[in-house]
């Protein structure tokens, strides 16, 4: 045991390392750069852990104390461009530019953020740049030649696509890219011959699939069409334009079932698709099931009030299911839109009559034979219904065709480190992340599951200042919140240094490791811990939460590159400290597993998460995590059935790894 006084003062040098690069970093130089590169290590950790708004703040700490460092503004153009502001990133890799030139990721993320403000040229001055430092980055070259694709300069896109390919012969991308521009140049010959050499190098990009049936399509070649859009939705089935494009090939080879099966798909993939609600609508009244065909057509009016198509369309299923009133208001607005639309007068008379207003009928009537006789062929010529319409197309003789896009674009692909979730650049599957203390509680209608342990629920009846909670994924928190905590801190560091007895001051202590450790400051709240243990070395929650620190520490580092060897034995020191005082603890046999299925332990993994879930066994995550350790142990139906259970008790991501490892 320490004494009280010594306590104090060393937690009052850990508070004051904290403060000092927030309040006091112009009057102290000698320590400015230490606190700096903490701020953005800190900054960059949360960055990491998706705590985008989080880190903003400590990169601007950082730029407040050292302007001139091109790394603060960087990391916080990184954040931005993850929270969609690509106009501010744009501005912060402009000042990181300024500070430091010869930094290639600065012009890479600058010129993604002016692709998605559409400044083509532009950004090709910055792909340019940064292969004058970088010329063997093929990410480069790729996003400068589609840069000049959407400037339309398709001569100089060519000629970089063969420098390309000079280089990489094996890139199979650059064929496609090739591809495109033929076909913008409408060389359909040289397109294919491009997309075919593509998918001989790689059969498994869904893009190139669906790029060759395009041109398929566009030939009138449904069935060879199809097979391709089959072959795309394999590889990439959450795509709904591929779904779409398959239904109109199926249309086309009177498969209507198939195809409306496509659009169901696209429309529960993206509910608001115009395409899917409007071709939808009108092969269910091919079909006759006219009360949904209504359904559709109303939806696609909410999106396009004055879309005369779907209004006469909607019109004629309604003077079908007996609704004349309805009718006649859409027939109306069609036709005083296109006054000499036979067809629609026809119709709208009809409902005149079914109604016995005979007058208002007769003047449609008379309005058609008037017509007729003033043309000079009387019959009105019929549109095969294979025929298709595109999107802009406004002719109302066209009521009853497919709706196409205007124009099939290739949806670019940009090659990014900055996309998706940071986590994931480094592994294709991730564990479910171990259990921790936090003041939120994370639950929802999904995932319901309420963790629960006695010491943590007899720590939350000792210490009434704040309760604190167990769950395996920290909520990001926003400047509302992350002020609060800011001034929690400043209140419980005052609270320490005023308190007189042990037993109060590891209560805070505790307190404060868990809102720093909810700030991403996971070394203050290791040193806090740290403290604790020294006055109370019994403790199963500091042994637990400074485990938890200690491993998303690792986690960042080895992101980086950092041998974590080392930290990861204390980890594992401390999880095996805190079970000797909490041997019937589920969720710290839990954690310790996770540490061994990262080491690829797989034996030791799945005896710890046995354990667990012998204790509690509706832990979602343990069920997750011993399916993933025991396929990547090659006992793939066992992993299976573990997340199937996952997903049975609200994990509903165990579901996509489940259809994985079953097509495989």
């Amino acid at each position: 045991m320490i004494n009280t006084r010594e306590l104090v003062s060393r937690i009052k040098g850990i508070r004051l390392l904290f403060l000092l690069p927030f309040y006091f970093l112009t009057f102290l130089p000698l320590h400015a750069q230490y606190n700096t590169d903490r701020l953005v290590m800190i900054g960059r950790s949360a960055l990491y852990y998706e705590d985008y708004v989080l880190s903003i703040q400590y990169f601007n700490q950082a730029i407040s104390a050292k302007p001139y460092l091109y790394e603060p503004w960087f990391f916080r153009g990184v954040a931005k461009f993850y929270l969609d502001d690509f106009r501010g990133a744009e501005s912060d890799c402009t000042e990181a530019i300024e500070r430091n030139p010869y930094v290639v990721s600065c012009y890479e993320l600058r010129g993604l953020c002016r692709i998605n403000q559409k400044k083509y040229a532009e950004a090709i001055e910055d792909y340019t740049h940064a292969l004058r430092y970088n010329p063997d980055n093929q990410g480069l070259w790729h996003n400068r030649i589609l840069c000049r694709i959407n400037e339309k300069d398709y001569e100089r896109g060519l000629s970089e696509i063969d420098t390309m390919l000079t280089h990489w012969s094996g890139y199979a991308r650059a064929y496609s890219m090739q591809a495109e521009i033929y076909l913008l140049q409408k060389d359909t010959t040289s397109a294919v011959r491009s997309l075919d050499k593509s998918l001989e190098l790689d059969p498994y990009d869904a893009g190139i699939w669906a790029e060759r049936a395009v041109i398929s399509l566009a030939r009138q070649k449904w069935s060879e069409g199809e097979g391709y859009l089959t072959k795309a939705i394999h590889l990439q089935p959450k795509n709904p334009a591929y779904y779409i494009n398959r239904a109109m090939a199926r249309y086309n080879q009177n498969g209507l079932r198939g195809a409306m099966a496509d659009y169901d798909t696209a429309l529960d993939l993206d509910p608001n698709n115009f395409l899917g609600h409007y071709n939808r609508g009108l092969l269910r009244a091919q079909v006759g099931d006219d009360n949904r065909g209504i359904e559709d057509f109303n939806f696609v009016l909410k999106l396009e009030p004055n879309n005369l198509m779907a209004l006469f369309n909607r019109a004629l299923l309604l003077e079908q299911t007996g609704d004349m009133r309805a009718a006649i208001r859409d027939y109306t607005q069609v036709i005083n839109e296109f006054p000499n639309f036979w067809f629609g007068l026809q119709h709208r008379a009809a409902c005149y009559r079914r109604l016995g207003n005979t007058k208002a009928a007769e003047l449609d009537e008379f309005r058609i034979l008037k017509a007729q006789m003033d043309k000079r062929f009387g019959k009105q010529t019929r549109l095969s219904k294979k025929q298709m319409r595109r999107k802009s197309d406004t002719d109302p003789e066209k009521y009853n065709q497919l709706v196409v896009a205007d124009e099939q674009e290739v949806e670019h692909e940009y090659k990014s480190d900055y996309r998706g979730r940071v986590q994931n650049r480094k592994v294709e599957m991730s564990y479910q992340p171990m259990y921790a203390l936090s003041f939120q509680s994370v639950n929802d209608d999904v995932h319901s599951y309420i963790a629960f342990d006695r010491e943590v629920d007899a720590f939350n009846h000792s210490s009434r200042s704040h309760k604190i909670y167990i769950g395996a994924s920290q909520p990001n928190i926003n400047e509302r919140s992350m002020k609060h905590y800011f001034e929690y801190l400043d209140s419980v560091t005052v609270a320490i240094g005023e308190a007189k007895g042990d037993r109060k001051v590891v209560s805070m202590l505790m307190l404060r490791a868990i809102a720093y450790s909810a700030i991403q400051n996971f070394d203050s709240a290791i040193d806090d811990l740290s403290t604790l243990l020294q006055i109370d070395p019994t403790s199963t929650l500091a042994y637990w939460q400074r485990a938890v620190c200690q491993a998303r520490i690792n986690e960042f580092n080895a992101s980086q590159g950092t041998n974590i060897d080392l930290k990861s034995a204390n980890v594992l020191s401390d999880l095996c400290d805190a079970l000797k005082h909490s041997p019937n603890n589920a969720y710290l046999y839990y954690n310790r597993g996770c540490l061994y299925a990262m080491r690829k332990d797989y034996q030791h993994a799945a005896d710890d998460f046995n354990c667990a879930l012998e204790l509690d066994a509706n832990i979602p995550e343990a069920w997750y995590n011993r399916g993933l350790v025991y396929i990547y142990s090659g006992k793939t139906p066992e992993g299976i059935s573990d997340l199937s259970k996952a997903g049975e008790l609200g994990l509903y991501s165990a579901y996509s790894v489940i259809k994985k490892y079953r097509e495989k």
